[in-house]
């Protein structure tokens, strides 16, 4: 997506979420400051100054190192706070409060860990509520983390976070606070499913451990969204919810664009214009954190110099430049791998995607209601492996409102589910879902920015300029890889 286009979308909303003038106090013995920005709002582009120290890599930044003996805590507990000031692109100051919080977390071996979770707090913010929004950051690369993308002054690696911290601002405006955690885990593991999904419970349970700090209630009320990569944490956590934190006092969970069956992903990308997703994944399930242990024996065997580079490309950088150096070429190719398409029968390879399947096991259905939502053109995500997940949930017993947009694409889809999206976040949180499961169909492709009042206006003409951008049903942004562009 073109940088200048992206940062024309934001422009509204830099200036509708203007700072006040005088500090915000929500107790006597509670002050809480909106950092300044020194941006009251945002009218020109001499507004758009580059800042003029950048922020330190999370590789480099001591506060991403946990403290010694942090392996006692318990999942969940705060290790480390730091107010920070976001930002739109890592240019314009968003005139919000924004703190960031080192917490315990799992690997996937039991052992501890610790990561990062980036808390937003709006003006008005509500007390007995939050948002728990998982940035689809799609590498294994710790420059991508969305704790690094959302500061003023990191160069933007990754145009995936830019496009979300707008779906962000929705929720902002909606009086929720907002929590983005690295749910990849210190090794910005991109894919490993139960890993996220811990991340993910355990970066909600440091919210409400510092939730009195930032004026939340005791035991705040959450739902989380994912889409696309942070499909694979809310879908994960939804999951583990029920034997891993029964605690978080969970009431609604949105998956779209959801890599249910990683094996069926990987099939269905491979050879394409979006095959660039899979060194980052597949590195990602080779992290320490992962199955290192368990899969790196296995690729120091078969990896040829081609995957070689392709996976150091995937562990360092974001996204977009993964899209472009590995669009239509396979990892079934013997300059990637000697096994060619036997890998998948490798029995650690075959245990590891099938442990990264959502809905095997009757155990890890979720118990609150699911929002499950694809496009039955999405390019990345093939619609077979969500509507399967919502079959399985369903035979269950579990909640399931799944919406199938057809006038969608991969990207375009979690664009125009923004408003559904918003609705059912705010029946989940009021305890409006019905019961049981449900299926229907979206054919329009529109989205209008007054659909839910003018409060919330800044943000959908946002979006919808993006939805404009990308083409019906991503046909820009696919034609662009094609072309070796992102737009």
């Amino acid at each position: 997506m073109k940088f200048l286009s992206l940062v024309a979308a934001v422009l509204p909303l830099a200036s509708a979420l203007t700072i006040p003038e005088k500090r915000i106090t929500t107790s006597a013995n509670d002050p809480l400051s909106v950092p300044s920005s020194g941006l009251e709002s945002v009218e020109d582009a001499s507004a758009l100054t580059v800042p003029e120290k950048r922020i330190t890599t999370p590789a480099n930044d001591p506060f991403y190192v946990p403290p010694a003996g942090f392996e006692s805590a318990k999942p969940g507990s705060v290790l480390r706070e730091r107010p920070i000031v976001a930002s739109f692109f890592g240019l314009i100051p968003a005139p919000i409060e924004a703190h960031q919080l080192l917490y315990r977390t799992t690997a996937i071996d039991g052992s501890p860990i610790a990561t990062v979770t980036t808390i937003f707090k709006p003006l008005f913010a509500k007390r007995d509520r939050f948002v728990s929004f998982n940035t689809a950051y799609d590498s294994s690369a710790s420059i991508c983390n969305p704790s690094y993308q959302y500061r003023l002054g990191t160069p933007q690696t990754n145009v995936v976070s830019s496009l979300e911290f707008i779906v962000i601002q929705a929720y902002l405006l909606s009086g929720y606070t907002v929590a983005s955690s690295d749910y990849e885990g210190p090794d910005a593991a991109f894919s490993p499913g139960r890993l996220s999904g811990m991340g993910v419970l355990d970066g909600i349970r440091a919210v409400v451990n510092y939730g009195p700090k930032i004026g939340l209630d005791k035991n705040p009320m959450v739902v989380n969204n994912g889409y696309s990569g942070g499909a694979i944490a809310s879908g994960w956590a939804a999951s583990l919810h029920p034997t891993y934190a029964p605690d978080v006092n969970l009431k609604g969970v949105l998956a779209g664009g959801t890599p249910a069956n990683l094996s069926e992903v990987l099939l269905y990308v491979d050879g394409t214009v979006v095959a660039g997703f899979l060194p980052g994944a597949l590195a990602g399930q080779l992290m320490p954190s992962a199955y290192g242990a368990r899969l790196k024996p296995l690729f120091d065997k078969i990896l040829a110099p081609g995957g070689k580079e392709a996976l150091a490309l995937g562990t360092s950088q974001c996204a977009p430049v993964n899209l472009i150096a590995f669009a239509g070429k396979s990892v079934f190719d013997p300059n990637f791998q000697t096994l060619g398409k036997d890998v998948l029968y490798d029995k650690d390879f075959a245990w590891v995607f099938n442990q990264n399947t959502m809905g095997l096991h009757k155990n890890e259905t979720p118990t609150v209601p699911v929002m499950l939502y694809h496009s039955p053109d999405d390019e990345v995500i093939p619609f077979s492996g969500a509507d399967s997940l919502r079959k399985r949930w369903c035979d269950y017993g579990a909640n399931v409102r799944f919406v199938n947009y057809a006038a969608g694409g991969h990207i375009t889809g979690e664009v125009i589910a923004i408003i559904d999206a918003l609705k059912f976040t705010a029946d989940a949180f009021s305890g409006k879902v019905p019961g049981g499961c449900a299926s229907r169909t979206v054919l329009d492709d529109k989205l209008n920015p007054l659909a839910l009042g003018l409060s919330l206006e800044p943000a959908l003409a946002a979006l919808l300029n993006i939805l404009l951008t990308l083409g019906k049903k991503d046909t820009n942004w696919v034609n662009g890889l094609s072309q070796g562009k992102l737009i």
